[in-house]
Formats: structure tokens, sequence, C-alpha cells
């Protein structure tokens, strides 16, 4: 069985590749059970297991392993940690394990960039990332991949971490670390947020006609990065229904409150990828994605990843 690190993941897994294999995957799509979620009580605080398998019908089985730290921060340490595990379909034996932490990274902003793709209007120009943490530079990265973009604000709550953030893409971008929030989201053509906030962060009423809003980081139905505004004034699209039926804090804390029912969601990126639906239904509409993760997205990275490096041998 072959070890693939993190370096070997990030090098075989080029944003374009990714984006267009996850835009396969959730075509044709795989068996997916539901995620494994345990909470782990820990000395130092809450942590998470999540165990998330998935299988082609006659091809590849992969299963994820991750472990969400997010008192890690006050450690200077990644709050997520994992492994893949990718075997053959034919016999079931394992061909590889893959560095999970790099792998979830990326095809986590793959999956908002795909998003983005179908649902983002094609001239946007400004990107408005809230959060500072490691898929900070991927969602820079991934949007960069399938819109034109040209200016970045990034905010976060530290905000040297904002900084040093800008200064690490200023050669691509035209980069600023802001600290007025509001002003930053009413001049966005696209915020993504990647919190692992549980206060809403997004004020529905700072969204201007045109913005894509993507949700991210937020996985637990105790955790939101908008409020029900937000999804009241929005074209809602999910990566999965049952991931946002179980998982997405944004959607299920509003309609707690009455602002949003689960039948106003427009649809799951298979079914925006196989045409059966369709996406922002103007160029002034809000759309709002919501994801918190599928192990599909995981098996199509993993493929992607064992297919590149295969063929490079």
């Amino acid at each position: 069985m072959r070890m693939i690190s993190a370096d070997e993941v990030a090098a075989a897994l080029p944003w374009p590749a990714l984006v267009e294999r996850l835009a396969i995957t959730f075509r044709e799509g795989v068996e997916s059970p539901p995620r494994h979620h345990h909470a782990m009580h820990r000395p130092d605080g809450e942590a998470t297991m999540l165990l998330m398998p998935a299988w082609e019908r006659a091809g590849y089985i992969g299963v994820k392993m991750v472990n969400v730290f997010p008192q890690n921060a006050a450690h200077g340490l990644p709050a997520i940690a994992g492994v893949y595990l990718l075997s053959e379909g034919a016999h079931g034996r394992p061909l590889a394990c893959l560095d999970g932490s790099e792998l979830t990274r990326r095809r986590t902003a793959a999956a908002s960039a795909l998003a983005a793709r179908e649902l983002a209007r094609e001239d946007s120009e400004t990107l408005l990332v809230v959060g500072t943490g490691k898929l900070a530079p991927m969602v820079i990265e991934a949007h960069a991949a399938v819109r034109p973009i040209k200016h970045v604000r990034i905010w976060g709550r530290n905000a040297e971490k904002a900084q040093r953030l800008a200064r690490e893409y200023a050669d691509r971008f035209d980069t600023l670390a802001v600290t007025d929030l509001e002003q930053a989201a009413r001049e966005a053509d696209l915020i993504s947020c990647v919190t692992l906030s549980s206060e809403p962060l997004i004020r529905g009423e700072w969204l201007t006609p045109g913005t894509h809003l993507d949700l991210v980081g937020a996985f637990r139905p105790t955790m939101r990065e908008s409020d029900g505004e937000c999804l009241r004034r929005g074209e809602v699209f999910v990566d999965t229904y049952a991931g946002a039926r179980g998982e997405a804090g944004d959607l299920l804390q509003a309609i707690d409150e009455g602002a949003f029912a689960f039948d106003d969601i427009r649809a799951e990126l298979g079914e925006l990828m196989t045409g059966e639906k369709h996406g922002r239904s103007s160029a002034e509409a809000i759309t709002v994605f919501k994801s918190v993760g599928a192990s599909l997205e995981d098996l199509g990275a993993a493929i992607e990843v064992w297919e590149q490096l295969e063929s490079r041998s």
C-alpha cells in the first residue's frame, strides 16, 4: 500500500482538474452512507471524530477518518487532522493511504468553486474571505480558478493573521485585510466563509443583488456563519440534501427561527451537474451555497490523486 503525503496530494490536485473531477463524481454519483459523527469530550474541550465511507458501484472504495479539534488554534495547530484509505473495487484491496487533512481542505474548496462555477455571476471579480485558517488560502485559489477574481478582501478575528494572508497573495491579486466586515460584504461579488463560528457573521441585509454567498465552515447543527435573513433573501443550494438536513447549522437554526424551510432549497450539487435543476434565476439574484462536506467529494479527490500519480509512474 502506498503512503501519499500532503505535498503529494497537493501536487496531484491542480484546481481545474479537481473541480472537474468533483463535477463528474457528483454527476455520476456514488454510494455514500451517512457520515458517522462522534463527539469526543476531551480535557481541553469538545472534539469531533468523523468517519466518511463511499464507494463507486463498480469501482473504487474509500473511507476517511477525521479528527476536528477547534481548540488547536490556541496551540498554533490545524483544527483538522485525518487520513484517507483508498481501495480498489474488484477485490477490495487497499491501494493507498492519503494525507486526509490536505485532501479535505482541497476538496472542500473545490466543491465551493464548483458551486461558484454554477451559481456566481461570471463577472465576479471581488472575493471576500471570512476566516484566516487553513481553508482560507484554499478558497482564494479555488474560486480564482473558476471566476476572474482580481480583488481579495480578508476578514478575521485575528487581524494579524488576516494581514499575513493578504501579504501572501499580494503578488497575484489586489489584496487587503479588512476590519469593517459589513462594508466588505456590501462590496463583494463572492463571499466565502470558512470559520468554526457558532454565531452569525454575515447579515442578510448586507448582501447586494447578484452576490454569491459560500458557507463552508459550520459543519454541525450548533454552528452557523449567516443569519436567517441571508437565507430568506437568497436562492439556497447545498452540496447534498442529506448533509444539509443533518448538519447544516445555518439552515437548521434559520428553520427553527421561522426564517427558512427545508423545501426552500433550490437544488443539491448533483442536480446541478446533471441539469435536472438550474442555478441562479437572474443576474440580480442572491445565491447561497451551504456545504457540510460529503464523502462523495473525498472519494472523487482521492481517485484523482491516485490516477494522477499512477499516470506519472
